[in-house]
């Protein structure tokens, strides 16, 4: 007797609930054996298909559970937030993810988010918002000659009249110095003024109809006292400060009673929105005590004279074609060391805010002509370098980029030489001296 046989068997009888369990004494027929595999491998795919089936009912009842379970997340809300006095709330759906928008009625400013995002702890996103009378109408303390402008820097130039010229990057201005605009660097820290009790504490004003009292505040108060006949003067400064999201001032806050109001740095004019801060241009408006022998320079907060010299240099002399740039002298035959010496200089001056985000183009060096089959740029000197960084950005300009935030105030200068070359012979040099003034503040 073939032992695997028997083992066959007992397989079948065991799949079979079959009592005996005992090795037959003889295998039996090759036909009976195959018809007891055949019947085990029945056996094995009904188990299969049993198990298969319970693995798809239980993926049935956990997708059921999961999906139910976000039905009761879903169906979470946060509570319904208030309407703000002398606004409306827009939105009527209060579950998680959703939101709802402020406004406020004509004359009167929001004062805080103007959206609101239910969030997973079932609370409100920001702070309360209200509407608060709006008193910082001051068109009329622009004058209506001041430029106003929202570049990050301004540039004096010299004439592109030469074999190449250099321009200011435009492309690189501040974030916007409008009303709404949020500087979390700003370099000032929020100061509140203490009004004097008399003027921050006033009564409240109280009706009395049909046995209950309502008793009101006047706007930027709060009621408070054990019978709700006080009202206390509210610190806008302290309940938005500087820094933070749906800040009031951009610079300084002053409170007010019931209210507040915005200070400038020197240099700077109140904006029309009687909250941001627009640069004083003291070159344009004659406020400048430069010399006719220098040039002035409008910056952030203030001015520079400058005073524009050409380099004194042994083997090469230099005269002055223009107020920004100086040209070189025709050089003796086989003086090499007079051709090495830049063929021209120009002087620039940007003015740039504090913490200026990087990288930033600040400036563009090109060539107007191309004598020779080269033209090469680099940075080759200047205070800070680690700054600054030049790179090729057309067939005959170059850029010089800021890669590192400065943070003002300060004047760092960066050397742009443009290199023209005809078979690695040098052809000609050209220097730009780029001159930034960086502000003290960052807007």
């Amino acid at each position: 007797c073939v032992r695997p046989c028997c083992h066959a068997l007992q397989v079948q009888q065991r799949l079979s609930s079959n009592l005996s369990s005992s090795c037959p004494q003889e295998c039996p027929p090759t036909h009976d054996l195959l018809n007891s595999l055949r019947q085990v491998e029945k056996m094995l795919a009904i188990h299969e298909a049993s198990y298969q089936q319970g693995l798809r009912s239980l993926r049935k009842k956990i997708s059921a559970l999961h999906n139910s379970t976000m039905a009761i997340f879903k169906s979470a809300s946060c509570p319904k937030p208030e309407t703000p006095a002398h606004g409306r709330r827009l939105g009527r759906v209060f579950s998680v993810g959703h939101e709802v928008h402020f406004l406020c009625k004509p004359g009167y400013e929001l004062i805080g988010p103007r959206t609101r995002v239910c969030l997973e702890s079932l609370k409100w996103s920001g702070q309360q918002p209200m509407c608060r009378r709006d008193i910082f109408h001051l068109s009329s303390l622009i004058s209506p000659g001041l430029n106003i402008t929202t570049n990050s820097f301004s540039s004096v130039a010299p004439s592109s009249s030469s074999s190449f010229h250099a321009s200011a990057a435009l492309s690189a201005s501040s974030s916007s110095s409008s009303a709404s605009s949020y500087s979390p660097y700003s370099s000032s820290s929020p100061t509140s003024s203490s009004p004097s009790s008399s003027s921050s504490v006033r009564p409240s004003h109280c009706t009395h109809f049909l046995g209950s009292t309502r008793c009101t505040c006047d706007v930027g108060f709060t009621i408070s006292g054990r019978d709700n006949n006080i009202c206390t003067d509210i610190d806008e400064c302290h309940l938005f400060p500087l820094g933070q999201p749906g800040r009031l001032c951009i610079h300084q806050c002053v409170n007010t009673p019931g209210s507040f109001h915005c200070f400038c740095p020197d240099g700077y004019d109140l904006a029309q929105g009687g909250r941001s801060c627009t640069d004083i241009d003291e070159c344009e408006n004659q406020m400048h005590n430069c010399t006719e022998d220098q040039v002035c320079v409008n910056t952030f907060g203030g001015f520079q004279c400058v005073a524009v010299e050409c380099p004194e240099m042994k083997n090469a002399t230099y005269i002055k074609t223009s107020p920004m740039r100086c040209e070189r002298n025709p050089c003796m035959m086989g003086d090499t060391a007079c051709i090495q010496a830049p063929n021209s200089i120009s002087f620039h001056f940007l003015s740039v805010v504090s913490n200026m985000s990087a990288p930033r183009v600040l400036f563009r060096v090109s060539a107007a002509r191309v004598l020779g089959d080269t033209l090469r740029f680099g940075l080759a000197g200047g205070r800070g370098r680690g700054h600054f960084s030049v790179q090729r950005s057309g067939r005959q300009t170059g850029t010089l980029l800021l890669v590192t935030p400065i943070k003002g105030p300060a004047n760092l200068e960066a050397e742009v030489e443009m290199s023209e070359l005809e078979r690695n012979t040098l052809l000609g040099r050209y220097l730009t001296k780029v001159t930034l003034f960086v502000s003290p503040y960052e807007f």
